[in-house]
């Protein structure tokens, strides 16, 4: 499953891809599903693993980019956590708030099928960074892309899977909004001071659940 930037391009209609701009493209992989990802690669033509970060698959023709594989666990004993999965093909580092991410529609272009995640979980996991500096506002402002793509059932869904957070996570996430409302322009992403009203509004939904509570 596509679990990155790329995503609100792809949800963009016609897949137009003006929203943001990146060098690689994350790929979820589920632990239970490893074995057959591994297997999968070998057919792979137009990338080579890269021996630095083996995690990582390099083009080999300047119209490919980069693919970063990123591991996902929401079934066993450490489901939710963030860890390494350590193999010597083909390690992740497993991302815990990733379990947030919910299978959603399979994009068809040509004869290639992308499996996409739903706006919901990918918004919210975007929100939850914790990186710092421009990592981390670049993630913000992913989040911010993903809003402009989802429509009203999308942001019912975020307000769901928000009540099912912990305590400090709805708080990380009501602060992560509150940073992408301050953020300044980035070259090449969405102009947060032009949607400052809609962050708000996604905002003061989520408050309004704590609220209700």
């Amino acid at each position: 499953m596509v679990a990155g930037s790329e995503v609100p391009n792809l949800l963009e209609p016609g897949a137009r891809s003006t929203l943001v701009v990146s060098q690689d493209v994350d790929i979820a992989v589920p632990v239970d599903g490893h074995a057959a990802v591994k297997e999968r690669l070998l057919e792979v033509d137009g990338l080579a693993r890269s021996e630095e970060e083996p995690s990582v698959w390099l083009p080999k023709d300047a119209d490919l980019i980069e693919v970063n594989f990123i591991g996902c666990d929401a079934h066993s004993a450490r489901a939710g956590e963030t860890y390494v999965f350590e193999d010597a093909e083909l390690p992740l580092l497993v991302f815990g708030h990733l379990t947030l991410l919910r299978p959603g529609r399979m994009l068809t272009i040509e004869s290639l099928s992308i499996p996409l995640p739903r706006p919901a979980g990918l918004l919210l996991e975007k929100l939850l960074t914790d990186r710092s500096g421009e990592k981390g506002d670049r993630d913000l402002l992913v989040a911010l892309a993903l809003l402009l793509v989802s429509e009203e059932s999308d942001l019912t869904e975020v307000e769901a899977q928000y009540r099912g957070l912990t305590p400090d996570l709805r708080y990380a996430v009501r602060s992560g909004l509150s940073t992408l409302s301050l953020l300044e322009p980035r070259l090449h992403m969405p102009d947060p001071t032009r949607y400052r009203l809609l962050v708000a509004d996604l905002l003061s939904r989520l408050e309004g659940t704590e609220s209700n509570r």
